[in-house]
């Protein structure tokens, strides 16, 4: 199968003329700034992303669009923290843009989205930003106060997370080292632009992590989908996983290969679209509390071989499907058409792990530096909040918070050490 074609037909079907995506289209950002208004606040780093914020500022004035307050706005740290947040909520509310131009990976793109809604609701609700954490808040102070957003138009640079074309904003408490999380249709950007060209500009790991949050993304929406949803879900798994299986690693020995670039952007952009059907689950949940150990991507790489096991009695049509797809692409030489039960769990997870190993990333948590035991109570009180329990809920093999203890312990305690019998299964 070309899979390219089919993650380009996946893509346009979802998103329509409201996604510029390809190769070679960055210059459209002009015309598309310009349908909102005569200034845009540009959000962007100034270091290693300054050639391609130069030419996205350029675009705009070709199209008579100024930056407002005159300059570029820095962007946001790694996993959004939250007192970037509340810095970008400044620019807006001084220099009160047509349109926001976020320029960046998915921390820059969570954080406007983040702000923006700070900004519009912030005089009205609060300004402190836990209020917004969980789902469908932002949306209901809007509806309650008549408030609306500032357009954002999210230039995506990295194959990452997809925050481009999704509800999610991953907003991060550095203090005490924890992600939380905004879902809320609200602040999905009103247009987005991805060149995949672009990617080439970031550095290897970046996009390796992305490849991994791509796998993540469809892999997790794919093991809880239900009823009608099970058939995209697995489509927009197997065209994902088998573009990071075939190129990722092309990209660790030539990170210059536009073709391999353009692939793993697609996935990751497939992954976006299955978190707006679907929702993630334990990997995810997990990797919020490993945030100032390692990207987003790999955490959730590391954990999900492990959650498989733990959901094997629930997703065992997935893991066939899946664990072809590994084994197409020389992961595995298990028998996996005749595999049943936690056996099959297992070589698909054992796959997975090859699959890390093979792009040089790390496949337990025990390869983490800085990593010990107060990240497992962490990743266990994470568990066990309120605003978090979407995660629980969206499991293939459902949690409650009184099941923490007892079933995700091990789960983490299997993920330090890869060893899989350690893991309970309910």
């Amino acid at each position: 199968m070309d899979y390219k074609k089919k993650a380009y037909e996946l893509l346009k079907s979802w998103k329509g003329d409201n996604y510029v995506f390809g190769m070679g289209v960055l210059d459209q950002v002009g015309k598309l700034a310009a349908g909102y208004g005569k200034t845009a606040l540009v959000v962007s780093n100034q270091t290693y992303m300054k050639p391609v914020c130069d030419k996205v500022v350029g675009y705009l004035q070709a199209e008579g669009v100024t930056l407002a307050g005159g300059s570029v706005a820095p962007d946001a740290k790694p996993n959004a923290p939250r007192e970037d947040v509340y810095r970008l909520v400044t620019y807006i509310l001084q220099f009160k843009p047509d349109c926001i131009v976020a320029i960046g990976g998915g921390s820059t793109i969570d954080a406007c989205k983040c702000a923006s809604a700070l900004a519009a609701l912030g005089s009205e609700v609060t300004p402190e930003v836990d209020h917004y954490f969980g789902t469908g808040v932002v949306t209901e102070d809007l509806k309650r106060t008549k408030k609306k957003l500032v357009p954002q138009i999210a230039v995506q640079t990295s194959a990452s997370s997809g925050a481009h074309l999704t509800k999610y904003s991953n907003i991060t408490d550095p203090v005490v080292g924890q992600k939380k999380l905004i879902v809320d249709e609200a602040v999905i950007p009103a247009t987005s632009v991805f060149d995949y060209e672009v990617t080439v500009s970031m550095p290897i790991s970046v996009t390796i992590d992305g490849a991994l949050d791509a796998i993540a993304h469809t892999f997790e929406v794919y093991c809880g989908a239900k009823g009608e949803k099970q058939a995209l879900c697995g489509e927009l798994a197997a065209t994902a996983i088998s573009l990071c299986a075939e190129n990722a690693k092309i990209l660790v020995k030539d990170p210059k290969n536009l073709e391999a670039r353009e692939a793993i952007g697609l996935a990751t952009d497939l992954g976006g679209y299955a978190i707006m059907v679907g929702g993630t689950s334990g990997a995810h949940l997990t990797s919020f509390s490993l945030v100032d150990l390692v990207g987003h991507g790999t955490a959730c790489g590391i954990m999900n071989p492990y959650y498989a096991v733990f959901y094997s009695k629930a997703i065992q049509p997935q893991l066939k499907v899946v664990g072809k797809i590994f084994k197409d692409f020389g992961y595995t030489d298990a028998d996996i058409e005749n595999l049943n039960g936690r056996p099959l769990a297992l070589a698909v997870a054992e796959a997975m792990v090859a699959y890390g190993k093979s792009i040089n990333a790390p496949t337990t948590l025990g390869e983490l530096k800085g990593f010990g035991d107060t990240y497992i109570e962490r990743a266990l009180n994470a568990a066990k909040d309120p605003q978090l329990k979407m995660k629980l809920q969206n499991m293939p093999v459902p949690m409650t918070i009184d099941d923490v203890d007892t079933y995700m312990e091990p789960i983490l305690r299997a993920a330090v050490s890869g060893d899989f019998s350690l893991i309970k299964e309910m």
